[in-house]
């Protein structure tokens, strides 16, 4: 039985008009500065083609109203922040500097000026929105209804109802409400909302399903493992939120010479109306002309705008693949960093032991793993669970016929089968002479691989010998690979012993190791890397990795880390994809290279422009096409951060 509550005025051809409408309004608002320059420039080109055959004052009409409607965003703009902050800024200087121009007859000048500002200014607004826009796909994803199945009853909850533990319904093509775990079902799902990679992943029963992935052609019944406002596709959005009110240090630090600019640019104005006049014989008209062209060429728009667009842009970027900034001041960071530490159980390697070899006595494979199921059963060590999934995968099931269990702190376990005790564990609970001299001492060449080993033994002695190790990751060779490629020291950090951390580094392929690490020692060493290369990034997952992630320059997490990495961490790889991070180097690397390239291209403009002014070789319209056309420029270079 399925309950469907429907609103039924809701499905209205009049409510879908309408919310036609407001989509189409909204749209409309998003590009109310664009169409308003735009409009401004036909006016211009409308003014000049009819000049010689209108009445000036019809073509002085056509360029004031090019004035209000190109200048009113702007103008609105600069006068608010103005009365906010008390303080002039670049908005206020072209206001001048248009008004100006039309005072001393340049009304041409001026109006191509408020065109071509309020351009550049419709550019930065689509990036904010394009930004913007990434955020809204990604409250999409989530929908607002999901599927509750309650004693056998379908019914249709809000989303925001949902609690952990409630089993719900996703149809083929429905997108998954929430975090879950399938509980029946097979399917194949689309992740690339989440992860950016573009192939469906197999899930079966126990696999986990994120919110905002879209199941592709089956219909599975899953256990709600996070609520609504915990899901991953949640903190996304709330770090994609705070990523973009953070300013980098660069931007603060122009935010602050902008004021100081400012105020130098109006004062030098003001002094060039006048002084030429008294000192150089200049007519005052034409020392007025020069302030103007001054106060056009002199303000710093294009140096304004030549780091938050590329930020917004690399933001942007990032979320779109699976990699999280938290603010534009971690990018920067990003591209300076020359040594990466890794942490290993989580990070490197999958944090889940699988058996990689198993030897019996006498070919009895089936009958010890019989009695090996059964014991293992019963605990929830994480070497059990491992070999327990391997009799599994054999077909042998346990039967419990298991009595007198016992856990021997350190060693392993005891119990009796029909009548037979039965020891499972190290070599000291098994005997040590007999465990090392079993299968002709293999146990030597698996303990030089780093892998946990686990004797068997009854009464008729060493029965049996299985080994496991924690896997490294399938990525993680290339990720590495392609991080030194950057020419960035790689270092892995763990709290293993020397053997292990030394067969993992040679695996990974990382250049350094340090064995043996609790919490405080990858603090200690994290400061002492700063130390030595001063700018160093940490990627782990776990809980004792989180004073580590703080300690570094730029804090890493792996997206299913624990919510205290994932908190503490300044970047995030949301589907702990290791070979994400030479991508968030290189697109740091290609924000940094751009934003110097913006910074040292508007000043040379800037430069150019005042010195060309002051030696009288260029006129009004040449300078308000240099300097706003090199503002249009710095945003079109840090759009292309987009790709």
């Amino acid at each position: 039985m399925e309950i469907i509550k429907k609103n039924t005025h809701h499905s209205s051809p009049h409510h879908f008009r309408h919310l036609h409408n407001r989509a189409f309004l909204s749209k409309l608002k998003q590009h109310t500065e664009l169409i308003a320059a735009l409009l401004a420039g036909i006016l211009i080109l409308l003014a000049w083609s009819l000049e010689k055959s209108i009445p000036p004052s019809i073509y002085i009409t056509l360029l004031i109203a090019a004035f209000v409607i190109g200048g009113y965003a702007k103008a609105k703009e600069g006068i608010e922040q103005s009365i906010t902050n008390k303080e002039l800024n670049v908005e206020m200087l072209m206001i001048f500097a248009a008004i100006g121009s039309a005072s001393i007859g340049y009304w041409t000048e001026g109006a191509i000026l408020v065109f071509i500002f309020s351009l550049s200014g419709a550019l930065e607004t689509y990036t904010q929105n394009k930004s913007e826009r990434e955020l809204h796909a990604l409250m999409k994803l989530q929908p607002e209804e999901a599927i509750r199945i309650s004693h056998g009853i379908k019914e249709t909850v809000a989303v925001s109802q949902l609690e952990i533990g409630d089993h719900i319904f996703v149809k083929a093509g429905e997108l998954m409400p929430v975090d879950g775990v399938v509980i029946t079902g097979t399917t194949s799902v689309d992740e690339s909302a989440i992860s950016g990679e573009a192939l469906p992943v197999g899930k079966q029963q126990a696999d986990g399903v994120y919110a905002g992935t879209v199941n592709l052609n089956g219909s599975i019944t899953i256990e709600v493992s996070k609520t609504a406002s915990q899901s991953l596709v949640q903190k996304i959005i709330h770090l994609v939120q705070e990523a973009q009110t953070e300013k980098p240090q660069t931007q603060l630090f122009l935010d602050k010479f902008e004021k100081i600019y400012v105020k130098v640019v109006i004062l030098a104005v003001l002094i060039m109306m006048f002084l030429p006049y008294l000192l150089f014989d200049w007519s005052l008209s034409q020392s007025i002309y020069r302030a103007m062209i001054l106060l056009v060429v002199a303000s710093p728009c294009a140096l304004v705008a030549s780091i938050m667009p590329a930020i917004l842009s690399a933001i942007s970027n990032g979320a779109r693949n699976g990699v999280l900034f938290k603010g534009g001041v971690h990018l920067e960071h990003l591209a300076n960093v020359r040594v990466i530490a890794f942490d290993k159980t989580g990070t490197l390697t999958k944090g889940k032991p699988i058996v990689t070899d198993a030897y019996f006595r006498n070919e009895e494979e089936a009958p010890i793993l019989k009695a090996v199921a059964n014991i293992e059963a019963a605990s929830n060590h994480p070497l059990a669970n491992a070999v327990l999934a391997y009799c599994q995968e054999k077909q042998i099931m346990p039967d419990h016929k298991v009595t007198n269990v016992k856990e021997i702190s350190g060693k392993g376990v005891v119990a009796t089968i029909d009548g037979e005790e039965w020891r499972i564990g190290n070599a000291q609970l098994v005997g040590e002479d007999a465990a090392y001299s079993f299968n002709n001492g293999s146990y030597q060449q698996l303990a030089e691989q780093a892998k946990s080993l686990v004797f068997i033994a009854n009464s008729d002695g060493i029965a049996g010998l299985i080994a496991l190790k924690d896997t490294i990751r399938d990525d993680a060779v290339k990720a590495i690979h392609a991080i030194k490629k950057l020419g960035i020291h790689t270092i892995m950090l763990t709290g293993d012993n020397k053997t292990t951390a030394a067969a993992i580094a040679a695996e990974t392929g990382v250049d350094d190791y340090i064995a043996t690490c609790i919490p405080e020692d990858k603090v200690a060493h994290i400061k002492s890397l700063r130390g030595r290369y001063h700018h160093v990034a940490m990627i782990g997952d776990g809980i004792n990795d989180a004073p580590a992630l703080a300690n570094a320059t730029v804090g890493i997490a792996m997206g299913a880390g624990t919510d205290v990495a994932l908190e503490t961490a300044d970047i995030v790889l949301v589907k702990n994809k290791l070979e994400k991070i030479a991508n968030a180097i290189r697109l740091s690397q290609r924000m940094s290279r751009v934003t110097k390239q913006n910074i040292i291209f508007s000043l040379t403009i800037i430069s150019l422009l005042v010195i060309s002014n002051f030696i009288q070789i260029i006129d009004l319209p040449l300078g308000v096409v240099g300097h706003e056309g090199s503002t249009i420029l710095v945003i079109l270079n840090g759009l292309r951060l987009l790709k």
